[in-house]
């Protein structure tokens, strides 16, 4: 199956309101372009290097998409062309994250990183630090950024119920935070599923799934 036909195939099985990012990280530039002529605008990458090397060569009207760890240091290189930066997991790097947004006079959107596994490798914050992250005055002073959602990573485990916990324990800690008003936040993306369980998240609640190997084929 060449990408085009792959990217199709799963592009058809999504519902209207769910978001495909094609998650490209490590893939050349001539498979990107492959996808980009079947349509698809918005690409996942997770390191600021690469992915600036690819914006550098790329048609304009790609939608880049940062998912992996972000490091403070870097945001600088994203900042001018970045649209959403997924796995933001403290107010450190959040307000770099406007720092940056300030220089190149943008609003810089972004979706906070949830620990939702049992695993000790991945990132996040827990739903106590995410409350008070979003009621603090730090967080209110923030202007060149918007918060569009939350983000997380289900155990890397074959147990689908454990994985199903995980979802919806993520879709409801957006629901109780939904509830808050404040005016750097648009709250309406959960971004959670990759390949190998995105119609799952799909079904609890996911609205923008991150899937590279069903697409790209292996790494």
């Amino acid at each position: 199956m060449s990408i085009a036909s792959n990217l199709n195939k799963i592009k058809e099985s999504l519902p209207e309101h769910v978001t495909l990012v094609a998650v490209s990280k490590t893939k050349p530039v001539s498979d990107l372009m492959q996808a980009y002529e079947a349509g698809q605008r918005i690409f996942g990458e997770n390191k600021i290097q690469e992915m600036t090397e690819k914006w550098e060569q790329m048609p304009k009207d790609i939608q880049w998409h940062m998912i992996g760890h972000v490091q403070s240091n870097k945001v600088k290189f994203m900042a001018p062309y970045v649209t959403l930066i997924h796995g933001v997991d403290s107010l450190k790097l959040l307000q770099e994250i406007n720092k940056q947004a300030l220089k190149n006079n943008r609003i810089i959107d972004c979706l906070l990183q949830i620990y939702i596994a049992e695993e000790e490798s991945k990132f996040g914050l827990d739903e106590k630090e995410l409350n008070e992250l979003l009621t603090s005055v730090e967080f209110k002073e923030l202007k060149n950024i918007r918060i569009l959602g939350l983000m997380g990573m289900a155990t890397f485990t074959e147990h689908q119920n454990q994985i199903k916990k995980e979802f919806t324990h993520l879709k409801s800690i957006f629901d109780s935070i939904q509830k808050l008003k404040t005016e750097n936040c648009e709250l309406h993306t959960i971004s959670m599923g990759m390949s190998g369980d995105y119609q799952l998240a799909i079904e609890c609640g996911s609205t923008m799934v991150r899937i590279g190997s069903s697409i790209f084929g292996g790494r």
